[in-house]
């Protein structure tokens, strides 16, 4: 655990900057499609698409502004959005067709569940995320 304290939690910094960056662009091209990005699949309803970059955006605020912040329920705040992702990626494979559909979307879903639980795992048991975050140890309380 301690290699992955040296360097995961500034990966997910790195990580949900880019969320929250690719959220608002993704937010503001679906409130104006002239602005043509790229980032809207038009396989998914429109409703899909809204709650697709708004989960990706809160995903990266949240993390972001809660490690800078301190905020003790950052870790949970997170794994709960990771859910709120994986549920969306679910929807949009086995619905929609995402990642290509099929096999290789479902294989794709698959993996980005693993990351999901990896990261949850890790934020819920690193001693580094625990100590920035003023969480105690045995309890998990702060």
């Amino acid at each position: 655990m301690d290699t992955l304290d040296k360097f995961l939690p500034k990966f997910l910094l790195a990580v949900s900057a880019g969320l929250l960056c690719w959220g608002l662009l993704g937010l503001l091209e679906y409130a104006a499609p002239s602005l043509s990005l790229g980032l809207q699949n038009e396989k998914f309803p429109s409703g899909l698409q809204f709650l697709h970059f708004l989960g990706i955006l809160l995903t990266g605020v949240i993390f972001l502004l809660g490690y800078l912040k301190r905020w003790p329920h950052t870790v949970y705040a997170t794994i709960t959005m990771y859910a709120v992702l994986a549920t969306l990626c679910f929807v949009e494979t086995i619905d929609f067709g995402a990642f290509g559909g099929g096999s290789t979307g479902v294989l794709i879903m698959l993996v980005e569940f693993s990351v999901y639980i990896g990261l949850s795992t890790y934020l819920l048991r690193s001693t580094a995320i625990k100590s920035h975050f003023g969480i105690s140890a045995q309890t998990g309380r702060h």
